[in-house]
């Protein structure tokens, strides 16, 4: 089942070529957990989405409130039988075709989608999990790279290097040569009692379990927390690296070209994460 503009359509509709979306990129998107019938961090998600919205100069619908996209979130995920178990939702907005580059209007249109998944809560599972740096193509460190657009070539390139080579996941570099973020999530780097994590002025996305961990670390006083900039010849000497999205929570990196990392801090993470969702 998908939503289409709050119409449950029960069978895939054919899009058309000139869906901006797909002939510009001119569309943005949430990837949201909903677990135990809870959209995990739903306002994280709405505030960044509105806030994408804006910076993209889409028109924001009067009726785009955030009980109104929650409504819709949970019709659809009704509609597919979701409701009670833990699922993937993806929630897309593209401005209304018309027009090339420059759009006749600025009206959107919102597609929400859903499927399901097979963990309630977020896990570390200890399995080998080896990254390296993809370097054939570099992210800028503007503010639209911060965005969940779908101009996401670099990531499916970048995907498809590490497949090629035996790797889990791969670390992106902005042109400034400073490490941004993996393909698919933010990058902490542990050493000692100090957590960092690139800046959103470096170019990487404005992750909402980022944020999560963020918020987290900052209750922590065992902990401290930089957000800086981090040179790939930092990554061997730290104590640990983990990748976190909303999807797998926090991810550990087991190797790096020849060093092998610990995973205690983001264990302990994990925990307390799961703790706070329980508790909210």
């Amino acid at each position: 089942m998908t939503n289409f503009n709050g119409t449950i359509l029960e069978k895939e509709e054919q899009m058309s070529f000139q869906n901006r979306g797909y002939a510009y990129g001119d569309a943005l998107f949430e990837t949201i957990k909903v677990s135990g019938g809870k959209i995990l961090f739903w306002e994280d998600h709405y505030f960044r989405l509105m806030s994408s919205m804006r910076i993209m100069r889409m028109e924001i619908p009067m009726r785009f409130t955030m009980e109104y996209l929650e409504d819709e979130i949970r019709k659809t995920l009704e509609n597919s039988g979701l409701n009670t178990v833990t699922s993937r939702v993806k929630l897309m907005v593209h401005r209304n075709e018309g027009g090339l580059y420059t759009p006749n209007v600025n009206d959107v249109s919102f597609v929400i989608s859903a499927s399901k998944l097979n963990e309630d809560f977020y896990l570390i599972k200890d399995e080998f999990y080896e990254v390296d740096l993809y370097k054939d193509f570099y992210v800028s460190p503007s503010l639209l790279s911060t965005l969940k657009t779908n101009n996401k070539a670099i990531n499916v390139i970048g995907s498809i290097y590490a497949k090629e080579n035996g790797l889990n996941n791969c670390f992106l570099l902005n042109t400034n040569k400073k490490i941004v973020e993996a393909l698919n999530g933010n990058v902490f780097l542990v050493k000692g009692n100090i957590i960092k994590t690139p800046p959103l002025s470096e170019g990487c996305l404005k992750g909402i379990m980022r944020t999560q961990i963020l918020n987290l670390i900052k209750d922590l006083p065992e902990l401290e927390l930089v957000e800086e900039s981090i040179s790939p010849f930092e990554l061997q000497k730290a104590d640990e690296l983990f990748i976190t999205n909303v999807i797998a929570g926090i991810q550990p990196i087991s190797k790096y070209r020849k060093k092998i990392f610990n995973s205690a801090v983001a264990k302990s993470l994990v925990q307390k994460l799961n703790v706070k969702i329980r508790l909210n």
